[in-house]
């Protein structure tokens, strides 16, 4: 549980999908990465595990394999944002092989949507493919962050050494890179990715590979200012990864950041809202 009840807790790394489809799409998570999946992928399941583990709010999201499902994936998020009494928030998907880049990206805000989430080695595209920075362009225009998966040992599509010349060539664009900026190869990502003052990082999907002290070690190389707390629902169950965070130990304030109030800032979430919440 949230050892501290006054301190909200934003997750922001939560994959959700129709209930029609979440069955088949959590399997073919637990293939791709060959990991057990804990959770079944839907809205209700992860409202439910949110209550238990004392989170605020939820940043939600899904990713379009195939450039036709951006538009009716973003329209679903937006509507179960719409549906979640205030406790959640969306990301777009957009896909570099649409043929109407501008139209998606008009479409996702006019939706609603806070931000961009994109997953190189799911969607088939490298992270500084030419037509990906046509998506960076549009996001670093409209003033919205951009969600990247990022790093896998047994791939060259997302790594720490792809992420950092697109880091430097949009100043003015955030990019949040999950998975503390490179899932198995995190020692590559605190060489390459820390101090870039535009890049931040979630820490999704690291607590299950390394033991606490290198967990801490990261979070505080890259620094605290630079990270945001995420579950990476529905692969883990949201009241361990709290509890796990909560055993880093971390200050008080360092756990304010992380926890809420950078998300906040990166997600323009109600400041006001998210403490109301948990008096």
């Amino acid at each position: 549980m949230n050892k501290n009840p006054r301190i909200p807790i934003v997750d922001c790394h939560c994959h959700i999908y129709p209930e029609k489809v979440a069955a088949r799409a959590v399997a073919g998570i637990g293939a791709f990465y060959d990991i057990k999946m804990h959770m079944d992928g839907t809205k209700a399941t992860l409202q439910g595990e949110a209550a238990h583990a004392g989170i605020t709010h939820s940043m939600i999201f899904s990713v379009a394999t195939k450039p036709a499902q951006v538009k009716s994936i973003n329209e679903f998020i937006a509507g179960e944002v719409s549906m979640s009494g205030g406790t959640m928030t969306g990301l777009g998907t957009m896909h570099p092989l649409s043929e109407d880049m501008e139209g998606d990206m008009r479409h996702l805000l006019e939706l609603g949507l806070r931000g961009v989430k994109l997953h190189p080695d799911v969607q088939g595209f490298c992270i500084d493919d030419e037509r990906c920075q046509t998506i960076y362009a549009l996001c670093e225009e409209a003033g919205i962050p951009v969600l990247l998966h990022t790093g896998d040992k047994r791939y060259d599509m997302s790594n720490p050494n792809r992420l950092r010349p697109m880091v430097e060539k949009f100043p003015r664009l955030t990019f949040i890179g999950a998975h503390l900026g490179g899932y198995s190869v995190w020692e590559d990502a605190v060489e390459q990715l820390r101090g870039l003052p535009n890049l931040y990082f979630d820490c999704s999907s690291t607590f299950a590979f390394m033991p606490m002290e290198k967990a801490k070690e990261l979070i505080l190389t890259l620094g605290a200012d630079h990270v945001i707390f995420g579950t990476d629902y529905p692969m883990w169950v949201p009241k361990n990864e709290v509890d796990t965070f909560f055993s880093l130990s971390l200050s008080e304030e360092d756990n304010e950041k992380i926890l809420w109030k950078n998300a906040q800032k990166l997600f323009r979430l109600d400041s006001a809202a998210l403490q109301a919440a948990v008096l």
